[in-house]
C-alpha cells in the first residue's frame, strides 16, 4: 500500500517534501494535489517510472499526452523550442494558474519525449507542487486521476484516491479536497492561441 502523508498547502513542509521527492528519485509514481484536480506523476528523466504510468493509462509512452509540471519558466528552453516574444509574454501573463500550454518540443527533451513534436507545460498555482518540483530539480509529468464515476469525473477526497490507487502507486499527498475542474488547455504552437479543452481558468486573458 502507497504511503500516505499529509501536507500543507499554505506552507510545506521541507521534509515531507524531501520524502517525496526520493520517491520521485528512486522512480516511484506519486499522486499529488494541483491547483485543480490531484495528478499523477513521476521524474521526467525516469523511463521506468514513465511506462509504469503509461501501463496505468492503457496507452503507449510514445503516444502518451502528459504534461510537465515546471517550477516557472526558467528552464522552458530545456523542454520547448525558441518561442517569440508574445507568446513568452501570454505565459507570463497566466502562469502560475490553471492552464496547461501546448508548446513545440525542442531537441534536448528527455528521452522517452524525443519523437514528440509538441509538449504541455503547467505551472500550477499550488505550493506543494511547485516546492516538489523545486527540490527535484526538474519537472515531474502530470495525468490526471479520472474516476469511473458517471457523474463525478475527478476524485477530490485524498482517502478515497488512496483506496483507489494506493496499490497502483508509491505515494499519496493528502493536501486537502482537489477541485473537480481540469486545467484549461491553450495550444501556442500555431500562430493563434487555440484552446483545446475549456476547464479551469479565465478564458478572458487570451
Amino acid at each position: 500500500m502507497a504511503d500516505f502523508i499529509k501536507i500543507y498547502e499554505e506552507n510545506p513542509n521541507p521534509k515531507a517534501i524531501k520524502k517525496v521527492v526520493d520517491v520521485l528519485k528512486k522512480g516511484g509514481l506519486v499522486i499529488y494535489p494541483t491547483d485543480t484536480v490531484y495528478g499523477l506523476g513521476c521524474d521526467i528523466t525516469n523511463t521506468k517510472a514513465l511506462e509504469k504510468i503509461a501501463r496505468i493509462k492503457g496507452v503507449k509512452l510514445d503516444k502518451a499526452n502528459f504534461s510537465f509540471i515546471c517550477h516557472d519558466l526558467s528552464n522552458l528552453s530545456d523542454y520547448v523550442k525558441q518561442i517569440d516574444s508574445t507568446t513568452f509574454k501570454i505565459l507570463k501573463r497566466a502562469l502560475p494558474e490553471p492552464y496547461t500550454f501546448i508548446l513545440p518540443g525542442s531537441k534536448t527533451l528527455p528521452a522517452a519525449f524525443k519523437k514528440k513534436k509538441e509538449v504541455g507545460i503547467r505551472v500550477p498555482n499550488n505550493n506543494i507542487a511547485l516546492d516538489i518540483v523545486k527540490a527535484l530539480g526538474n519537472p515531474i509529468i502530470s495525468t490526471s486521476i479520472r474516476d469511473d464515476d458517471e457523474v463525478l469525473e475527478y476524485t477530490t477526497d485524498p482517502e478515497l484516491i488512496l483506496e483507489k490507487w494506493g496499490k497502483l502507486v508509491d505515494l499519496v499527498i493528502d493536501g486537502g479536497y482537489g477541485d473537480n475542474q481540469a486545467s484549461t488547455v491553450i495550444d501556442l504552437s500555431k500562430d493563434e492561441p487555440l484552446i483545446v479543452r475549456e476547464g479551469k481558468g479565465d478564458l478572458e486573458i487570451f
